[in-house]
């Protein structure tokens, strides 16, 4: 079994269900993995991808002062694999310890401690989709397009 190093791209509402779908990116294999969460924990997720800091430490902050209080933090997390529909994750410690845990938890403690996010790769061929590949010469006309704008080219001449 090994692990694929993924990019937390954020959370997606599905439409038109408007269910909140964690995402997850992979660039080798380029494959996405959704997963389906609900709305507290996509707030979660959202908060902590944004690195806000909450008036009162929410959940999570208190975990990871808790593993801080007995000398241990959070060295990664990996989505293990999936019982139906449920994904399933663990949390890893700097102290050797494993602890089964909810994808959107175990992600938004991620994004808090700042650390790794992996993915089991048979779960991420089976469960993701692949991502469609840039064309690389589109990719750097854009770079150049953005690299050489300036604010009076999106000038209309008329002011409202």
């Amino acid at each position: 079994m090994s692990n694929v190093e993924v990019e937390v791209v954020g959370v997606r509402i599905e439409m038109p269900a408007n269910q909140p779908i964690l995402l997850l990116k992979a660039s080798e294999p380029a494959y996405y993995l959704p997963i389906w969460v609900g709305a507290i924990e996509a707030n979660a997720l959202s908060i902590a991808q944004r690195g806000l800091t909450p008036p009162r430490p929410m959940a999570h902050a208190l975990l990871l002062d808790v593993l801080g209080a007995y000398d241990a933090e959070l060295a990664d997390v990996v989505i293990t694999g999936k019982d139906g529909q449920i994904f399933l994750a663990e949390i890893h410690t700097s102290d050797g310890k494993s602890v089964s845990a909810r994808p959107s938890d175990a992600v938004t403690l991620a994004l808090t401690a700042q650390c790794p996010v992996y993915v089991d790769s048979d779960l991420l061929k089976d469960a993701g989709i692949e991502a469609p590949e840039a064309d690389e010469d589109e990719v750097a006309q854009f770079r150049d397009f953005l690299d050489n704008v300036s604010a009076e080219d999106f000038e209309t001449g008329s002011e409202s």
